[in-house]
Order: C-alpha cells, then structure tokens, then sequence
C-alpha cells in the first residue's frame, strides 16, 4: 500500500510496466509465473487505489486486495520459485509450496465466510480480517512467500527474499506507527529485482515457452 490513491495509483502503474517488461523478456515457460509477479503487485497497488477512494469500507476493491494478498500471493510465490528451479533442486521447496497450499486454503475459507474491511487513518490503510490461529497462519504465509525466495539456489532470487523479509518489517514497523505506508516502495524494489533476474536469465539457454 502507498499513503494515498495517487501514490498507489501511479506506484501500481509504474510496476505493472516492469511486469509487462519481465514478462516480454521471459525465455523459458517455467520463469513466467515469478516475471508476472510485478504484474500481479501493480494491479493490487491499482485496486487499492480504488480502496483509497472508496474511503475504506467493505466494498468489492477491499476483497479484491484482500484475496491478491492472502490467499493468491503464499500461492504464486513458491509456484514460480519450483517452477523456475532446475528439477534437481525442487525437493529443497517441498516445505514452502506445502505450507502456502494449505495457508491459502485457509485464507481463502476465511475470506468467504468472513468479511474483510479496510479502514484509513491518516497516511495508512488498516485491513481487518478475522483469522483463527494467527500466529501459525503467518507463520505458514512467511515461509511460502519469503521461505520459497531464500531457499532458491538464484542468488538473485536468494537476495529478493532478504529485501522483501527486510523491507517488510521496516514497512510494518512505520505502518503500525501510523506514519506513513511505504509497502508500494519494497513492491517496486522487488518488481525491479524480478525484471533483473529475467534478463540475467536470458543468458541461460532457452527452453520453448511451450515446453
């Protein structure tokens, strides 16, 4: 989340051009799942713009933010980490690609039963979602997301998971103070880290998109 509709407006339509750019530069079928994830972080700056303007609330931009950042993000993270690895290497991301199925799962039940609301207060954005077990369900969300990135043998990818571990914990920090979100920031560093690692690919041989 950026501090205002603008910023999460102009911030989600800046990375969606890195994504549309990391996605051009895929060679190989299995790296387009991780190229697309600036993609997919644009249009969840872009839905919350529209969160923003709604004044927070229950409406259909809240649980469209919601389900792009519970359920689909501990998903499409260690899916295109195991589908970007070499075979051999696949075994290591066992353990993330379980734990964001079943947190997803979780997640997702949880978004259909329950509702989810957004409040604003001053330069942030508050979601709120009533979750059972919280500290096992972040648990689970954090070693698909960031687990997934830092057990890849890339160390592109080894160093998107420091910046994004990193980075979150600062944004939560000054997020929890009030100050002000600067979520849109560490989406943009780890868009633009995503579009480094896919033309760093491009030295790899290629295999057909439709292998």
């Amino acid at each position: 989340m950026c501090w205002s509709a603008t910023a999460d407006l102009w911030a989600g339509l800046g990375i969606g051009a890195v994504g549309v750019a990391s996605i051009a530069s895929v060679r190989r079928a299995g790296d387009l799942p991780l190229a697309a994830l600036p993609l997919l972080l644009g249009a969840h700056q872009v839905v919350e713009a529209a969160v923003w303007r709604a004044g927070g609330g229950t409406g259909p931009a809240t649980l469209a933010w919601a389900v792009i950042a519970l359920p689909l993000l501990p998903v499409w993270i260690p899916v295109g980490v195991v589908t970007a690895a070499r075979p051999a290497d696949r075994w290591r991301l066992v353990a993330p690609l379980l734990a964001g199925t079943a947190t997803a799962a979780v997640l997702a039940h949880r978004l259909a039963t329950h509702p989810v609301s957004a409040r604003v207060h001053r330069r942030t954005l508050g979601y709120v979602v009533d979750l059972p077990y919280a500290p096992l369900v972040l648990a689970g969300y954090l070693l698909a997301t960031v687990g997934a990135l830092l057990l890849a043998r890339d160390p592109v990818l080894r160093a998107l998971g420091l910046v994004t571990g990193a980075g979150a914990v600062v944004c939560a920090l000054l997020w929890s103070e009030a100050f002000v979100s600067t979520w849109c920031a560490l989406a943009a560093v780890a868009s633009l880290l995503v579009l480094f690692w896919i033309r760093r690919r491009r030295t790899v041989t290629p295999r057909p998109l439709g292998s």
